[in-house]
């Protein structure tokens, strides 16, 4: 006869129906600690105790409490309450089940005679795949000791509750290995698109410097000049996705700067569109710019980096398009809209478009970029607090809307550096 069936043959049928709901329980539970807290209203009625509590290990080898409950006498003076810890730490050390009445000393305010002060310990180890891994502790206050059947229908719950642990445990594991699938293939992706991205810059300039020491041939002014110009722009070009790139690990990392202060917005956009105006982007542009003085807490510097990539963006993905750039006061933020008018951006892929590295499929071949433009946008407006989505209409254009918080916070000070 197995241990299991010794043990359900010493219940009665109160403890075969608590034991029977508790397995379904388990069977359907999505998180350990519902499935916990309906253990516990099943297994009270059928086998009294006051006090349950599981600790887990930890990576540490320190023993948790992943749930506590007080059910019965006590619950009144929970914070004074014994919760059997060093009990705890003697079941996982042994892994051996563990019976025990102590006398403790009461809290001044407890008179010497409170039930509370008379403990009955009950402890079972927990051990997954073939390690300890933790304790599920039952107490009693005031008695009475504990029967043997009583302590069978608790060793089967334990077997029920670690089968639970034991799925969540794999769970994790699964978890964890596809994280660090994800992590891998996020690694090649990167070093793919790094490779890629850099290779076009470096292969011009390489090139064109070559081409320019050659003693075999005498290249005339215009040539020579025309040649100068192209690796000074590819040099150009070579920074920003450096710059970007490495912007993007520092706010992936939350280490990228921030200057927060109280900022007039519209002169800071009337400042920007005079600069975009005179940096030759085949855009004409508009502005429906709110002249109030009101004032919302950005980090000027990075603002205007934001509305740069979406300039740039603009230009390079709507090319001769009208840009209007528009700036509304809402109740707690500052409301800032970027609308092209382009060929607009399929429904599908307005969420994606401010992941990293990610890149439309219709401009990948076509167009330059490093995909990492809009995800910079979206971690700097992040950082403000703020928030930045797009809206879209195939063939009339995108908008790129802003939102900035009016009033200082918490999380922004903290970014201060």
């Amino acid at each position: 006869m197995s241990l299991h069936q010794a043990q359900r043959e010493q219940l009665n049928p109160e403890e075969y129906k608590a034991l029977y709901e508790i397995g379904r329980v388990i069977n359907q539970a999505e998180n350990l600690e519902t499935a916990l807290r309906e253990i516990v209203h099943l297994a009270r009625p059928a086998f009294i105790f006051d006090n349950i509590i599981l600790y887990i290990r930890q990576k540490d080898q320190n023993l948790i409490p992943t749930y506590a409950r007080s059910v019965g006498r006590g619950r009144a003076v929970e914070a004074d309450m014994e919760w059997g810890e060093k009990f705890a730490y003697e079941v996982f050390q042994n892994q051996q089940q563990i019976v025990r009445h102590e006398a403790i000393k009461p809290p001044k305010h407890q008179n010497e005679n409170e039930r509370l002060n008379q403990v009955y310990y009950l402890g079972l180890p927990l051990a997954l795949q073939n390690q300890p891994y933790g304790a599920l502790i039952f107490i009693r206050f005031g008695g009475p000791l504990y029967l043997d059947e009583q302590i069978a229908f608790a060793a089967l719950i334990t077997d029920l509750v670690l089968k639970l642990l034991e799925r969540q445990y794999l769970a994790n594991q699964v978890a964890t290995l596809e994280a660090e699938r994800r992590l891998d293939r996020l690694q090649e992706h990167f070093v793919a698109t790094v490779s890629h991205e850099l290779r076009s810059p470096l292969g011009f300039i390489k090139g064109y410097a070559t081409s320019l020491l050659r003693r075999d041939t005498e290249w005339d002014e215009n040539t020579r000049r025309e040649f100068l110009t192209i690796i000074d722009e590819e040099t150009d070009r070579l920074t920003e996705i450096i710059d970007a790139m490495l912007d993007s690990s520092r706010l992936q990392a939350g280490t990228l700067p921030m200057e927060f202060q109280a900022v007039r917005l519209a002169v800071v956009l009337h400042d920007f569109v005079q600069r975009a105006q005179t940096r030759g982007f085949r855009l004409t542009i508009e502005t429906d710019i709110d002249p109030s003085p009101q004032k919302a807490w950005v980090d000027a510097t990075r603002l205007v980096q934001v509305l740069d990539n979406l300039m740039t963006n603009a230009a390079k993905y709507a090319p001769d398009s009208v840009v209007i750039i528009s700036l509304s006061w809402e109740a707690d933020n500052a409301h800032i809209v970027i609308q092209d008018s382009g060929t607009g951006i399929p429904d599908e892929h307005l969420e994606d478009i401010f992941k990293r590295f990610y890149r439309l499929p219709m401009h990948t071949n076509r167009t330059a970029g490093s995909g990492l433009g809009l995800y910079i946008c979206r971690e700097i407006i992040r950082a403000h607090q703020g928030d930045i989505f797009a809206k879209s209409v195939t063939g009339e254009g995108t908008a790129f809307h802003i939102l900035l918080p009016r009033k200082r916070n918490t999380l922004q000070q903290e970014r201060e550096v």
